[in-house]
């Protein structure tokens, strides 16, 4: 006997996500429209958590839930979108390389600001200010700067 439908909380707690994400792959044509009950209800088939889960295994690589509609659209009209997919994915690969050598170039920023803070308050008496934020200044934070704006804005 088949598993009967289920409605949209039910599929959210099943796919481990809120009502609101269900309705909102479901406007994006992630999900197909599903039947309603005499009171309005959505009522899924079993098959959509696994959709859902195939959505946010997706999402949580990289692609957007707008790339993957017009995959699973393709994919739905008789189309074979393998190799849009795949050339998709190589891009978010190139993204995230380009996000790890920043990240990099930040630690290594990082390391020598700390390095030259720990000179400084060696040589700074006991109870007296190190300045340590004002030595943050142009010419300390180029590096940083140029490769991760966010560290040097959060750590002014």
């Amino acid at each position: 006997m088949s598993e009967p439908f289920l409605r949209i909380g039910e599929l959210a707690a099943r796919a481990g996500v809120s009502p609101d994400s269900i309705r909102h792959y479901e406007r994006l044509g992630l999900l197909p429209a599903p039947g309603r009950t005499d009171g309005g209800y959505r009522l899924f088939p079993p098959a959509a958590v696994e959709r859902v889960q195939l959505i946010r295994s997706a999402v949580r690589v990289g692609f957007s839930l707008r790339q993957l509609a017009a995959f699973l659209r393709e994919r739905q009209a008789g189309g074979a979108p393998c190799r849009k997919v795949r050339d998709a994915a190589e891009r978010i690969l190139a993204s995230v390389d380009g996000q790890i050598a920043e990240l990099q170039a930040t630690k290594v920023s990082l390391r020598t600001m700390l390095h030259d803070w720990d000179e400084r308050l060696a040589r700074t008496p006991a109870n007296q200010p190190a300045r340590l934020l004002d030595a943050m200044g142009p010419a300390s934070t180029r590096a940083t700067r140029t490769s991760h704006p966010k560290v040097t804005r959060a750590a002014r």
